[in-house]
């Protein structure tokens, strides 16, 4: 008699049980709350007391449609001063990441070069991505603060440092997310030169394209997928930005709130009004998805339709074979 058992189908799917259980509660489970509570006027009650108080209470006066996100996107205009900065200081960061990623990626994948010590090099440009974002935040604090190493050199005239001046602040965040990511970039950026065909680069050389020419014309094409995940990523991840501006500037974002993104508008009122907190995450998803959604459509190609004449060709062709056959001349 054969022993009945669990069939060998079904172990993958008994294998992902354990990550789908996780993925529900500590994800999905809380971007659902995070789109029912947007929704409704649900706050904090703290009293006259702090919020860490026993007596604090949970208040959910139920639905109230809109209302969160128009007090979100209202008159003081909280909401776009936060959404620029954060965008200002994304692109800070993301610009010269993208420049330097691309001269990196070609100069090693090129063969021409001859490179000696890749590994090496790509191990150091690697390295600061392992490095957590608040141990480089609190280096860069200290070199700039009052009494740090560089707080004499990177002085105004004015007697400010970096850190109490609105783009020096921005600027010194920008260079750490540039830091931090470059190396990331580079490493995917030359995964993807590395998969184009050899023969089009020795085509390209054999009929006198230079450099420049060929980096435009074979190069980018042939990697615009992976641009395309590389803008993506990175803008939802600019678009999240918290931890670096928070250890550098605090929670208000100073000077003059000139950083505090939209990340921090959900820390500093996540344990008052949790509506209105929850709005501004949708708002964010909502966002990062219709921005994603254009860049992908923008970077990738869509294939191109036939012709509606190349059918008629194709239809028409039976017809014309039969008018050549009967135009030949008969046998005999």
């Amino acid at each position: 008699m054969k022993k009945k058992g669990i069939s060998q189908d079904y172990w993958g799917y008994i294998f992902l049980i354990p990550f789908f259980l996780v993925y529900f509660v500590f994800s999905m489970w809380p971007l659902i709350q995070t789109f029912i509570f947007a929704f409704k006027e649900y706050y904090v009650d703290t009293g006259s007391i702090s919020i860490f108080s026993k007596g604090d209470r949970i208040v959910d006066n139920g639905f109230c449609a809109l209302g969160n996100f128009k007090a979100v996107m209202g008159s003081d205009g909280e909401f776009f001063r936060t959404l620029k900065n954060t965008v200002v200081v994304w692109l800070l960061g993301f610009i010269p990441q993208i420049i330097l990623s691309l001269l990196l990626a070609v100069w090693f994948t090129d063969l021409r070069l001859k490179i000696k010590a890749q590994g090496f090099f790509k191990t150091v440009i690697y390295l600061p991505n392992v490095i957590m974002a608040s141990a480089i935040s609190l280096l860069f604090f200290l070199l700039f603060t009052k009494g740090g190493a560089l707080y004499q050199i990177m002085q105004t005239k004015e007697g400010e440092s970096l850190l109490t001046t609105v783009w020096g602040m921005r600027g010194i965040i920008g260079f750490i997310n540039f830091i931090m990511w470059y190396g990331n970039t580079t490493i995917l950026l030359m995964a993807a030169i590395m998969g184009i065909d050899p023969s089009l680069y020795e085509s390209s050389q054999i009929d006198g394209a230079n450099p420049t020419q060929t980096f435009w014309k074979i190069t980018i094409p042939h990697i615009k997928p992976i641009l395309s995940f590389v803008l993506i990523t990175s803008m939802i991840g600019g678009l999240q930005t918290y931890d670096v501006p928070a250890l550098l500037a605090g929670d208000f974002g100073n000077p003059k709130g000139s950083v505090k993104t939209l990340v921090m508008v959900i820390q500093t009122g996540k344990d008052s009004n949790i509506g209105q907190t929850a709005a501004v995450s949708v708002l964010i998803f909502i966002i990062s998805a219709v921005l994603g959604f254009i860049a992908f459509n923008t970077m990738n190609e869509r294939p191109v339709k036939k012709k509606k004449k190349n059918q008629k060709l194709v239809s028409a062709y039976p017809t014309a074979k039969k008018q050549q056959s009967s135009s030949r001349p008969a046998k005999g």
